[in-house]
């Protein structure tokens, strides 16, 4: 691979921010084309589970997180009709059976970090207001053209990474038929922050704690050193999509979001109400592409698989992404050969966390008989049976750059 190659990464969310560190690392001179005139926090808690954060620490990130992350101490499933314990999965142990950490993090702090080493690279440029509005493949490479404001400027790159999102303008134009927008979700998550002054001791355990009910649960966690409480609450509910509008991040009355959950246990639902201000995400699937690469483009993250939240893999299979494309992109003296084999390395696991993800919106939302037959199967299995299910999805990539345990 030539130092001189120029990669250029639409999107500077947590994905295309980590896909230039790692570019970065191989020679690349990266320009980062951002369509938001600021980078400004998208959402609250992520869980980065230990195939994530192994990524992060081969990065150099982790010490730039201490005091920011958590290690919670357990995964709390308890059933929300009466806060019934159903298992509890021990994570103390997590580096060790994993091969690296597992956090809870402020999505706010692990995009300071990624940008802050971002910028410390001479390599890298990163342009904000910068939207796409057209790109093709050229004898060289590609070219890109982009508005920053009402000033037009194109762009020569050996490569164009389409890491912008769920909206994705370089999915749009590269995918055939897979473009198509969905209209509807069948699901809505709300998202607060709680004063954990306002809760009970019980609540603001170092634990990632769910809460499962009949077409609904709730997640919750502390962040920052315990000083706030991230609380997810997600319901089936049918929604349209304003593909025009923030619709990720949308306010909610209080008395909505209560409303909801005003048969749950007590506990939850003085949770629930301790929150001010909730916000709505409707939760959007779409159709599996048949590709991700075409020639020197190529896609990740949300753009290239946008995945429901019940495994919590969003970010972590974003930040997978950007560690496949440094690995293949070493191995290979070809850019589209190189995107061609980060295809083949990722394209079956991510569909399968797709798949796993949408499982378990099922089992985690069941009612009547089959919630009962769930809740007596949890506590049957037991932590370490239900702690293997995991081992797949958790343990380190070897062929991402990072260790294998």
């Amino acid at each position: 691979m030539q130092n001189s190659s120029h990669a250029l990464i639409a999107g500077a969310g947590i994905g295309g921010l980590t896909a230039a560190l790692c570019l970065a690392r191989l020679g690349f001179r990266i320009t980062l084309l951002e369509r938001s005139k600021t980078l400004e926090e998208i959402g609250a808690g992520l869980q980065i589970s230990p195939n994530a954060s192994a990524i992060l620490r081969d990065l150099g990130l982790l010490p730039a997180l201490a005091g920011k992350a958590l290690a919670p101490v357990a995964i709390h499933l308890r059933r929300a009709r009466d806060g019934a314990s159903l298992a509890r999965l021990p994570l103390e142990d997590a580096e060790a059976r994993w091969g690296a950490p597992y956090l809870l993090l402020h999505r706010a702090d692990l995009q300071r970090a990624l940008v802050d080493a971002v910028t410390k690279l001479p390599n890298v440029t990163l342009a904000t207001d910068c939207s796409l509005a057209g790109f093709a493949a050229s004898g060289t490479g590609v070219k890109v053209a982009a508005m920053h404001g009402a000033i037009r400027f194109t762009y020569e790159g050996a490569c164009l990474i389409g890491a912008d999102g769920l909206r994705s303008f370089v999915r749009e134009r590269l995918s055939e038929g897979g473009a198509r927008l969905p209209q509807l979700a069948h699901r809505v998550a709300f998202r607060a922050l709680v004063d954990p002054r306002r809760v009970p001791a019980a609540m603001r355990l170092p634990e990632s704690m769910l809460w499962l009910g009949p077409k609904a649960h709730v997640v919750h966690y502390p962040l920052r050193g315990g000083s706030v409480i991230n609380v997810v609450a997600v319901v089936d509910e049918t929604v349209p999509i304003d593909w025009t509008s923030e619709f990720w991040s949308q306010p909610v009355a209080r008395s909505d979001v209560t409303a909801r959950f005003a048969r749950f246990d007590r506990a939850l639902r003085d949770l629930v109400a301790a929150a001010t201000e909730w916000r709505s995400w409707p939760l959007v699937e779409r159709e599996h592409l048949k590709s991700w690469v075409k020639g020197p483009i190529a896609l990740l993250g949300d753009a290239a698989h946008p995945m429901l939240p019940f495994l919590a893999q969003g970010a972590a299979q974003a930040i997978e992404d950007a560690a496949a494309l440094q690995h293949a992109l070493a191995g290979s003296h070809d850019i589209a050969e190189g995107l061609a084999t980060y295809q083949s390395s990722r394209m079956t696991r991510a569909h399968k966390v797709q798949a796993q993800s949408h499982r378990q919106a099922t089992i985690y939302h069941l009612s009547g008989p089959a919630a009962v037959a769930r809740d007596v199967a949890m506590r049957l299995i037991g932590p370490e049976r239900l702690l293997a299910d995991y081992d797949w999805l958790y343990r380190t990539q070897p062929t991402l750059g990072a260790p294998a345990h």
